[in-house]
């Protein structure tokens, strides 16, 4: 899946077959560009608050972790599974209404680790996060029988 053949649509398409997790589909995360060296989602703010009516800081981390771990695991290939071991981000602005979209780039990508950076910013293009993954890749478990 991650050679220089695979298509932004093949991506895409296996991100949506594959699923981006339960909790990403609570918040309405959706993905609208996907490959190894760039992948876009968007999120709704509405449903994703805090009582302030803000968006709510992890929020921003769940859009982060989906983007940087799927980017990751794409990367990982067939038979790996990459997994987060370290995550942080700074919120430089808030949210209150519309959608929010985070950019993934990799920093970092090795046999057993990736780092990525994801921007997140409003629908005026203003920043509000900047979240940074680390992955570690590992052999994938065999399926249970």
């Amino acid at each position: 899946m991650t050679d220089a053949t695979t298509s932004q649509d093949d991506a895409l398409e296996w991100v949506r077959e594959r699923g981006a997790g339960a909790l990403a589909e609570k918040m309405g995360i959706e993905f609208v560009e996907f490959g190894t060296q760039r992948a876009v989602a968007r999120m709704p703010v509405e449903g994703n608050t805090q009582p302030a009516m803000l968006l709510h800081g992890g929020a921003y981390v769940v859009l982060g972790e989906s983007l940087g771990s799927m980017a990751a695991n794409l990367h990982a290939g067939p038979g790996k599974l990459a997994v987060g071991i370290d995550i942080n981000a700074t919120h430089t602005r808030s949210a209150t209404s519309g959608y929010v979209t985070g950019v993934c780039t990799p920093i970092h990508l090795g046999r057993s680790l990736t780092v990525h950076e994801i921007a997140v910013d409003d629908e005026q293009g203003r920043r509000c996060s900047t979240i940074r993954i680390t992955n570690m890749i590992k052999d994938a478990p065999a399926a249970s029988a």
